[in-house]
């Protein structure tokens, strides 16, 4: 069921475990993440991305996260929560609908429009009583990689700096911190790593949960070493896609006839709600709801 997000969080930060924050953009990606949290008994951050939102309009995707929620998920402690949230108008929109939380992701912007957007939003959502997530540094996608192989742009110079890190936390009021540790948005397995001294730096200069983006190439070691050195939460997008593509495409071969929907998609949600439960166990948050 749908609780506040800080009850979430809280206590796996106490636990010295993470939440997984998996994103959605439809029924069965949904369905898949909130029936893997019930047979874990975990609990789960369910997440959009901008480009979700426009793809079903905020009220449809809402509703179906919220729906499958408080019904097949009544069990377990569930939040929802805007990931990476650039247009300020459609973070404002999810605090008005009533997300558990909001990404306001201004890290490509200069540190003080970074600054300013972050507690302009903290000041808007916690009225509310909504969570905001804020990043600084910078998380490489696709486009990154492709500077970084040709030597535009160096990872390090991408990084959170530690010091920083403590003085956005003070100045905008933020709830949690997305950094950036090594990691890369995408599949980029054995390129990603985590610098860990960095993170056990933040870690000793910022108290509030830090969150980890750009995991899903990582090993099992990488993100337990993670946790362990102080991220409370961790995104996980892209091995859920490519669950669900391998499940589909096997799916088809086998049996090219289907023309029904719902028997088409059905072994893509259980592709996808196997990845999310391993991801938990790994995460340490099963049994923890």
């Amino acid at each position: 069921m749908i609780v506040p997000i800080k009850q979430i969080i809280t206590k796996a930060q106490k636990g010295k475990y993470a939440v997984g924050a998996f994103n959605t953009s439809n029924l069965e990606i949904s369905m898949a993440i909130i029936r893997a949290a019930v047979k874990q008994g975990a609990p789960v951050i369910i997440q959009t991305s901008e480009s979700a939102i426009k793809y079903s309009s905020l009220p449809t995707i809402f509703d179906i996260m919220t729906n499958i929620a408080n019904t097949i998920g009544k069990s377990v402690p569930i939040a929802i929560h805007l990931d990476h949230g650039h247009d300020y108008k459609i973070v404002k929109s999810c605090i008005d609908i009533g997300y558990s939380s909001v990404h306001m992701d201004a890290s490509e912007k200069d540190y003080a429009t970074n600054v300013r957007l972050s507690k302009k939003t903290v000041e808007v959502a916690h009225k509310k009583r909504i969570w905001v997530q804020a990043e600084l540094g910078s998380i490489l996608g696709k486009e990154g990689m492709v500077k970084l192989a040709t030597g535009e742009i160096n990872m390090k110079d991408m990084m959170t700096d530690p010091y920083q890190a403590a003085d956005f936390v003070k100045k905008t009021g933020i709830d949690t911190l997305a950094i950036s540790v090594g990691t890369i948005h995408g599949h980029f397995k054995g390129i990603e790593r985590v610098d860990h001294p960095r993170l056990k730096k933040i870690r000793s200069l910022v108290s509030l949960p830090l969150v980890l983006h750009g995991g899903s190439g990582l090993s099992t070691g990488t993100f337990k070493k993670a946790i362990k050195n102080g991220v409370s939460v961790i995104n996980i997008d892209t091995n859920l896609r490519l669950a669900f593509r391998k499940a589909l495409l096997d799916s088809m071969k086998k049996k090219s006839d289907i023309i029904d929907p719902r028997k088409i998609l059905a072994p893509s949600t259980d592709a996808m709600q196997r990845e999310v439960e391993k991801m938990i166990r790994i995460f340490g948050s099963s049994n923890k709801a």
